[in-house]
């Protein structure tokens, strides 16, 4: 039997982003998928730009940027097309190198992510197999697949099991994990059109607030748009096959445009659900992606979980394997991790139920409401800030109980010198951020371990953080979370504290 560090069930998204990730630290992993190629159809088509910086991270953010379009934000519209509330979001490069939100072709990501893969010879995808059992014992974990072109059956021996294989993870029930229902379903129906013609609409998220039948419309790509619409009772994607049955749903975004310029790439029924599994890790086995969690589409950031999963385990775990972390860290995946998408989950939820809920009265509600939001504090920011929640405290994230502290979020990916950013200097190291200059003996220290040490030049994006933080230091994880910030550097230079 073949054996191998790491073995990835799924080869979506978020198994090929751990793959990636995993071989940039040299870690030599097996990639186990059930197609032979990239499956076809379009599911995600956004992500924020906390996201994108991981892709950048990979290597990809400039192919990223050459197959995605930046949007603008949301608006908000009645039944009748009136604008009721818009939130803009900044289209240039923010604080992590790159716009706020973006738009793409799903397929199109994945073929990037598959090539880019491809330079590491540490990381072998094998498509047409279908995993069959995931069994542990005190030394591995067995994984057992069988050949879909041949029939014959193969298996492989891991260290350590990353299971990435969607929704109905078989991953998930080797290690009885159950998802838990948190209390969202709703069918809806998911249309994709190709057009040359230009819809000449408002470059960002349209939310339709119908109480008669919500809807959501997006250009993704130059000549890609999508629209989503709650399904009625009874109702089936079925009944919508047909160009002019489909055409009055899209018609107030495509106006006099003729049927007959619409290719209509699909039109599919999506139950959008809100869940999260009870556990993410058995001993050497880890749930990631759709495997852990699943998010109603309202805010984007379903296919985004799994990736921000991806990028929080990665690093631990090539850490564990090269000895240089002790396997305790792995603890902090779930702790981290669960925390996290749950509490996008809530927001999700929130936005889903207040563009959809209540009927006539809520639709009421939403007119007087919505030109009015930008004047309840927090809510702008929210709706046009792509920063997400800290990570929960853990043993990687040591964050003070009460009062405010920069540990748990992400370090802006500034420019420091030239065209040269935080994550370039970093290059998935540790590093100390200090707006202070170090004694030699600190210094020495912090390259001993191996941390990059970035100044926070007065006047800098970074030193503007610090401050802005109440910190003259910070320590920097691989993965740009913060791991804990300090208003003196002397107290974050002990031996071993950042190793």
């Amino acid at each position: 039997m073949t054996a191998v560090p790491v073995v990835i069930v799924g080869a979506g998204p978020t198994g090929l982003t751990a793959a990636t990730l995993l071989a940039q630290y040299g870690v030599e992993c097996l990639i186990l998928e059930r197609w032979d190629s990239i499956y076809p159809q379009p599911r995600a088509v956004a992500l924020d730009d906390e996201v994108h910086r991981i892709l950048a991270r990979l290597g990809l953010g400039d192919e990223f940027a050459a197959i995605s379009r930046p949007h603008l934000g949301l608006r908000l519209l009645d039944r009748d097309m009136r604008v009721l509330a818009e939130f803009r979001r900044d289209v240039a490069s923010g604080r992590h190198g790159h716009p706020q939100g973006s738009m793409f072709d799903q397929p199109e990501l994945e073929a990037i992510l598959r090539g880019n893969l491809a330079r590491y010879d540490s990381a072998t995808l094998r498509g047409n197999v279908e995993v069959t059992a995931v069994t542990q014992d005190g030394d591995g974990v067995r994984v057992e697949f069988t050949d879909t072109a041949t029939g014959v059956p193969e298996s492989v021996r891991a260290a350590y099991v990353l299971g990435c294989d969607g929704a109905n993870s078989l991953t998930r029930a080797s290690i009885g994990a159950r998802m838990r229902d948190l209390g969202f379903t709703q069918r809806w129906l998911v249309i994709d059109v190709a057009t040359e013609a230009d819809l000449d609409q408002w470059e960002g998220v349209h939310q339709l607030s119908d109480p008669a039948r919500a809807g959501t419309y997006m250009r993704i790509g130059e000549t890609r748009y999508r629209w989503e619409f709650q399904l009625r009772p009874g109702e089936t994607a079925d009944d919508y096959r047909d160009p002019a049955g489909l055409h009055p749903l899209i018609s107030p975004w495509t106006g006099t445009l003729p049927v007959a310029e619409l290719e209509i790439i699909r039109t599919a029924e999506y139950t959008f659900r809100a869940q999260l599994a009870d556990r993410w890790r058995d001993r050497r086995v880890f749930l990631l992606g759709d495997a852990a969690h699943l998010t109603p589409p309202f805010i984007g950031q379903g296919m985004c979980a799994g990736l921000r999963d991806a990028m929080n385990l990665a690093w631990k775990l090539a850490g564990v394997l090269d000895g240089t972390l002790a396997e305790t860290v792995l603890d902090t995946y779930q702790v981290e991790r669960r925390h996290h998408a749950h509490a996008m989950i809530k927001l999700a939820k929130f936005i889903g139920t207040a563009m959809t809920a209540g009927g006539e009265l809520g639709n009421l509600i939403r007119r007087a409401v919505a030109p009015r939001l930008h004047l309840v504090p927090g809510l702008k920011k929210l709706a046009t800030d792509s920063q997400t929640p800290p990570l929960r405290r853990s043993d990687l994230v040591i964050r003070p109980r009460l009062r405010p502290s920069l540990a748990g979020r992400l370090c802006p990916n500034a420019v420091i010198d030239s065209d040269l950013r935080f994550d370039d200097v970093a290059a998935g190291r540790f590093a100390i951020v200090t707006s202070v200059e170090p004694s030699a003996t600190q210094r020495a220290e912090m390259t001993r371990q191996g941390a990059a040490v970035i100044s926070a030049a007065p006047g800098s994006e970074l030193h503007q953080w610090l401050t802005k933080g109440h910190a003259q230091a910070a320590i920097v994880r691989p993965d740009g979370t913060v791991l804990a910030a300090a208003r003196q550097l002397v107290s974050l230079t002990e031996p071993d504290r950042y190793h």
